[in-house]
C-alpha cells in the first residue's frame, strides 16, 4: 500500500499543474476581452509617447532579440538557445496576421508584467519578463506606442525547438510558482532620485540580471545571487559580477570607468566583448548621460562579495608559466605591454581585466581563440580588435598563455586546463 501510496504522488502533482495552467489561461482570457482605456488609446498616437517609448525599447534593448541578423527590425525570428532547446523570438511589428497588430495594450501589459501571452499562455522566460514586471505601466504604454509606430512584417514565427516535456507550457505553472514574482518596481525612499532610476534600468528594462547571475538547472535564478556574476547559458561567455566593492567583479572600477565602458565599450579598467559588446552597440551607447551616471550610482552601491576561499596550486610547475609568457612575448606584449598595462583607449589592460581573471577563465579564452572585438559606438566609431589565433595557437598555447595573463602582475586567477580550451574552442557562436 505504502509504494502504491508514493505512486499517486506524481500523478496528483501533474494534475495540479495542468489544472493551474487551465485556471491562469481562463483568467487572463477574461481580462484580454476589457476594452481599450480611452486615455491610453489617445496616449498611443502621441509624437511625444511615441518618442519616448523608442528611447526606452533602446535602454531594455528589444532589437536584438526580436530582429534577426539582416532581417526586418522587430520581426523576430531569432532563435534563442536555452539548455532545454531553442525558442524563437516573436515578431513584435503591428502586422495583424504575425505581429502584434490586433494586441490591445492590455495584452501587451500582461505579456510584460505577467509573462501571460495574449491566448492566456505561460511565456517561455527567455523573454525576461521576471525582470520586465518592474517596467512602470506609463512606460510600457510608451513602448507599446513606440511599436504600434514602426512599419508592419508579415513575418510567421518560427517552430519552438523546446524538447520534451519543456515544450508544454503547462510545466511552467510550477516554473513560475519557483522562480516568478510579478511587481512593477518599487523606490527606495531611502535612496536618492538617481540612485532609484539605476536601479529601475538595471533591474527592469537593462534586464541585466537575466545574464549577470548564475542559474541552476531548472533555469531559474537564485534571487540572493543578483548581479554576482554568472555563465551565459549556451552562449560560452561569462557575465561578471558587477559589484565595483570588494571581491566583487567589477573591485576599483571608479563611476566614469562604469559610464565610459557603456557609452563607447571601452573604459580604463576594461573594454566590452562578446555578448556584452553587442549590448553596447545596440543598446547602452544611446543612453542619456544622466541614465548612464544613474546606472553607474547604482551599481557603485553593490555590496561587497564574500572572500573567496584560498586557491589550491592551479598549475604544478614553471613550465606552464614560462610556456605562457614565451607566447605572450610573441603574440601579446608589442599591444597590451610587457605589464599587462595596454596603452589607453587603445588596447585595453590586462592587469586587474575583469575579462581576464573571471571564475573560470572562459571569456579571455575565447578572446584569444576568437579575436576581440569592442563595440562600434558613436564616442569609439573605430575600434582597434585583435585578431584571432585558434588557427596560430594549439590547445596547448593557448592554456598556457591565458594561465599566464591570470596570474600574472596583480591577477591571481585559477589556472585554465587544455581540454577546456578544446571545448570553448568549439562552443558555438550566437
Amino acid at each position: 500500500m505504502t509504494r502504491l501510496r508514493w505512486l499517486w504522488i506524481p500523478i496528483v502533482l501533474l494534475v495540479i499543474v495542468l489544472a493551474g495552467g487551465w485556471w491562469l489561461s481562463q483568467r487572463h482570457r477574461q481580462q484580454s476581452a476589457a476594452p481599450e482605456d480611452l486615455a491610453i488609446a489617445n496616449m498611443l498616437k502621441d509624437p511625444g509617447v511615441i518618442a519616448k517609448g523608442r528611447y526606452l525599447a533602446t535602454a531594455g534593448d528589444c532589437a536584438s532579440c526580436h530582429t534577426t541578423r539582416d532581417g526586418h527590425a522587430y520581426a523576430g525570428g531569432r532563435m534563442l538557445p536555452t539548455p532545454f532547446g531553442n525558442i524563437p523570438a516573436p515578431n513584435i511589428t503591428p502586422d495583424a496576421e504575425t505581429g502584434i497588430g490586433n494586441w490591445s495594450f492590455n495584452d501587451f501589459w500582461r505579456a510584460l508584467h505577467d509573462g501571460i501571452g495574449r491566448q492566456g499562455e505561460p511565456l517561455y522566460p527567455a523573454f525576461s519578463y521576471t525582470s520586465f514586471t518592474k517596467v512602470t505601466r506609463n512606460d510600457a504604454i510608451a513602448i507599446f506606442a513606440y511599436l504600434r509606430s514602426l512599419p508592419p512584417v508579415h513575418q510567421p514565427d518560427a517552430t519552438l525547438g523546446l524538447r520534451f516535456p519543456y515544450n508544454l507550457r503547462s510545466t511552467l505553472t510550477a516554473w513560475r510558482a519557483m522562480y516568478f514574482k510579478a511587481g512593477m518596481y518599487q523606490p527606495n525612499a531611502t535612496q536618492s532620485a538617481l540612485w532609484n532610476r539605476g536601479a529601475y534600468l538595471v533591474q527592469g528594462l537593462g534586464h541585466c540580471n537575466e545574464c549577470h547571475a548564475m542559474r541552476d538547472q531548472w533555469g531559474g535564478s537564485e534571487s540572493h545571487a543578483a548581479l554576482s556574476g554568472g555563465l551565459i547559458p549556451e552562449q560560452g561567455w561569462y557575465a561578471p559580477d558587477l559589484s565595483t566593492q570588494a571581491n566583487g567583479g567589477l573591485q576599483g572600477w571608479s563611476r566614469q570607468d562604469i559610464v565610459d565602458v557603456l557609452k563607447t565599450g571601452q573604459s580604463s579598467k576594461s573594454a566590452a566583448v562578446g555578448p556584452m559588446a553587442d549590448v553596447v552597440a545596440s543598446s547602452t551607447q544611446y543612453l542619456r548621460d544622466e541614465d548612464l551616471q544613474a546606472i553607474a550610482d547604482y551599481l557603485l552601491s553593490l555590496p561587497p562579495r564574500a572572500t573567496p576561499a584560498p586557491m589550491r596550486a592551479s598549475f604544478d610547475s614553471q613550465s606552464l608559466m614560462d610556456r605562457g609568457n614565451a607566447v605572450y612575448v610573441e603574440r601579446c606584449a608589442n599591444c597590451h605591454g610587457k605589464d599587462g598595462a595596454g596603452v589607453p583607449g587603445i588596447y585595453p589592460a590586462l592587469d586587474g581585466n575583469a575579462t581576464v581573471v573571471d571564475p573560470i577563465g572562459i571569456n579571455a579564452t575565447r578572446v584569444v581563440l576568437l579575436g576581440g572585438f569592442s563595440a562600434v559606438t558613436k564616442g569609439n566609431p573605430r575600434p582597434y580588435s585583435m585578431p584571432p589565433y585558434a588557427q596560430q595557437l594549439s590547445d596547448a598555447d593557448v592554456a598556457a598563455v591565458v594561465t599566464y595573463i591570470r596570474h600574472a602582475w596583480s591577477n591571481h586567477a585559477a589556472a585554465v586546463q587544455e581540454r577546456d580550451v578544446a571545448t570553448y574552442r568549439h562552443t558555438p557562436i550566437d
